[in-house]
C-alpha cells in the first residue's frame, strides 16, 4: 500500500513538472496579430475567433465578455497544483463566469476566498462563508454567482487583509505576462486598490485562467504604467510561467481617474482622503479624461420602464428635463384611455370629438418623433446650451451599431481609439451615435481613427453628419419643419380629421 501511494506521488509530481515545463516549448499562437493593432483589434480577434469557432459556452455571444470557454472548469482547477497555492492563506478571484472552478478550488482547499463587489459599487471585497460543515455541493454553489452573492461578507477598508494569490480572467494573454481585459478597467483598479491599502504587492503572484487560442502575441508597448501583468497562465492543455519582467502598478494613478469615475465608485473616495492625509498627490486627471465625463451623461438604465411604449426613440442620451416633462404630461393627457369607450363618448357627447382628440395626439407624437429623428441638426439645442459646450461644434455620424451593443462599449473603443467626444449621443434603437467635437480638426482626426472599427462583428459607418456637409442635402430637411408646423397647428390636423368622420 505504501508502494502504491508512494508511486502515485511521483506521478502527480512528474504531471506537474511536465506542466510547468510547457513554459519552455513555446507554442505557436492560433491567432495572429496585425501589427500596429491596438487593444481593441485584439479584443474583437479574439472575440470573433471564439464565436466563429464555437469554443464557448453561455453567456453568448462572448463579445464584450470575459469568455466563459469550454473547458474552463477544468483550466481552473490546475490552480491547485501550483506549489504556491499550498502555501497562500487568502486568494482573490474575479467573479467572472469562467473562473467558477478556480472559486470551487479555493473553497474546497478550505482557504478564504475573496471576490470583488460588482463593478465595486458597494465596497472592495466580499468574503465568501460557506455553510458550517458545506459537502461538495454546496461548495459549489457558494462558488456560482448566485452563491457569491448570498454567502458573501463585506469587507471594509480598514480590515487587515494581506492577498497571498490573485486571479484573474482575461481576453487575452501572452506568454510574456501582458493582459488584455475587456476594457473596462476594473482588474487593474481592483489590484492598484488593493496595493494602496497594503493588501498586495510586486511579489504578490498573479494568474489568469483562458482558452488555448486566448494566448497570442501582444506587443509590449501596449501595456501601460496602470495595466496588471500576470504570472502564471491557466488553460485546458498548459500551465505557462510567464516569468513577466513589467512592473505591477504601485498603486493608484489618481491622475487617471477624474471626478465622474470617483461618484461611480464610492470606495475610491476614501482611499482618496485617506492618501492626502498621507500627503500623497492625490490630483485627478483633466486633460487625458477631459471627454469622458461628456460620453458618460445622461444614461438612464432603467427610466425608460416607466415612459410610454409608443415613444420608441428615448434612449438618446442628449434627452433634457424639460422633454421628460413633456413626456409626463402626454402621460396626463392619455389617461382618460382607462375609461371604457361608451363612458368617454357619453363625457365627450360626440365620437367625433374623440376622432379630433386622437388626431390632434397622433399629429404631435408624429412631430415629437420627426423632431427626435434629426439627431444633432435640429433636436438638440437645448442640451447643448444646458451643458454648457462650444458654441459651435461639429458633429459625427456613426451608423450600424449591432443589436445589443451597450453605449458603454461604445465608449471603450472610441477611447481605445483616442476618439473620445466632448458628448455622445446614444440612439441604439435605430443603430446609430452622433459625436460632437471641438471643431472640425478634431473631428476630422476622430473620423480617420474611426476608420474600421468593428463592434460585435459589424463594420461600422463614419461620416459627418448631414449638418456637417454644406449645402448639398439642405432640401432633404424640409420634411422636418413639415412636421413641425403640424405641431404647431394641431387645429387643422383636427378639421382634417373631422372631415373624414363626416364622410
Amino acid at each position: 500500500m505504501l508502494v502504491l501511494t508512494w508511486k502515485i506521488f511521483q506521478c502527480k509530481s512528474a504531471l506537474k513538472k511536465q506542466l510547468i515545463s510547457n513554459t519552455n516549448n513555446i507554442m505557436e499562437p492560433v491567432i495572429k496579430i496585425n501589427p500596429g493593432a491596438s487593444k481593441w483589434d485584439i479584443r474583437q480577434r479574439v472575440w470573433d475567433y471564439i464565436e466563429e469557432k464555437n469554443l464557448a459556452n453561455f453567456p453568448r455571444p462572448v463579445h464584450n465578455r470575459i469568455p466563459n470557454f469550454k473547458g474552463a472548469f477544468g483550466a481552473c482547477s490546475k490552480v491547485a497544483e501550483l506549489q504556491t497555492f499550498a502555501q497562500t492563506a487568502e486568494v482573490k478571484v474575479d467573479p467572472d463566469k469562467p473562473l467558477e472552478g478556480a472559486r470551487f478550488a479555493v473553497l474546497q482547499a478550505q482557504k478564504t476566498l475573496l471576490v470583488p463587489t460588482p463593478r465595486l459599487r458597494s465596497g472592495l471585497f466580499n468574503k465568501i462563508t460557506p455553510p458550517q460543515g458545506a459537502n461538495k455541493e454546496q461548495l459549489r454553489v457558494c462558488a456560482s454567482s448566485q452563491g457569491v452573492k448570498d454567502f458573501s461578507v463585506p469587507v471594509g477598508l480598514d480590515a487587515k487583509v494581506k492577498v497571498d494569490l490573485v486571479v484573474v480572467g482575461s481576453v487575452a494573454v501572452s506568454e510574456k505576462g501582458c493582459r488584455i481585459g475587456k476594457g473596462e478597467g476594473y482588474a487593474d483598479l481592483e489590484w492598484a486598490m488593493m496595493a494602496s491599502m497594503g493588501a498586495v504587492n510586486e511579489s504578490t503572484l498573479v494568474v489568469t485562467v483562458v482558452h488555448d487560442c486566448q494566448v497570442v502575441d501582444i506587443p509590449e508597448e501596449l501595456i501601460g504604467s496602470h495595466d496588471l501583468t500576470v504570472d502564471y497562465i491557466l488553460t485546458p492543455t498548459r500551465v505557462i510561467k510567464t516569468e513577466c519582467k513589467l512592473p505591477k502598478p504601485q498603486g493608484i494613478i489618481w491622475t487617471k481617474l477624474d471626478a465622474e469615475k470617483l461618484e461611480k465608485i464610492p470606495i475610491l473616495k476614501k482611499l482618496r482622503a485617506l492618501e492626502e492625509q498621507a500627503g500623497k498627490d492625490v490630483t485627478l486627471g483633466t486633460a487625458s479624461h477631459a471627454a469622458e465625463p461628456g460620453l458618460q451623461t445622461h444614461q438612464p438604465k432603467r427610466q425608460p420602464r416607466r415612459r410610454p411604449r409608443r415613444n420608441t426613440q428615448q434612449d438618446t442620451e442628449g434627452e433634457t428635463s424639460q422633454e421628460s416633462r413633456r413626456e409626463k404630461k402626454g402621460e396626463a393627457d392619455q389617461k382618460p384611455r382607462q375609461q371604457p369607450a361608451r363612458a368617454r363618448k357619453d363625457s365627450r357627447g360626440s365620437g367625433r370629438g374623440d376622432e379630433e382628440g386622437e388626431a390632434g395626439r397622433a399629429a404631435k407624437g408624429r412631430s415629437r418623433r420627426v423632431a427626435r429623428e434629426q439627431g444633432p441638426e435640429e433636436g438638440r439645442g437645448e442640451a447643448t446650451s444646458q451643458r454648457k459646450l462650444p458654441q459651435s461644434v461639429t458633429t459625427v455620424y456613426l451608423g450600424g451599431i449591432p443589436a445589443g451593443l451597450r453605449v458603454s462599449e461604445l465608449k471603450t473603443a472610441l477611447r481605445e481609439r483616442s476618439a473620445a467626444p466632448l458628448r455622445l449621443t446614444w440612439q441604439g434603437a435605430q443603430h446609430r451615435a452622433f459625436l460632437d467635437y471641438s471643431d472640425p480638426q478634431v473631428a476630422d482626426q476622430a473620423l480617420e481613427a474611426l476608420q474600421g472599427l468593428s463592434l460585435n462583428g459589424h463594420s461600422l459607418q463614419a461620416e459627418l453628419a448631414k449638418s456637417q456637409r454644406g449645402h448639398k442635402r439642405s432640401g432633404q430637411r424640409q420634411k422636418p419643419s413639415a412636421a413641425a408646423k403640424s405641431k404647431a397647428s394641431p387645429p387643422d390636423a383636427k378639421t382634417a380629421a373631422a372631415k373624414e368622420a363626416d364622410q
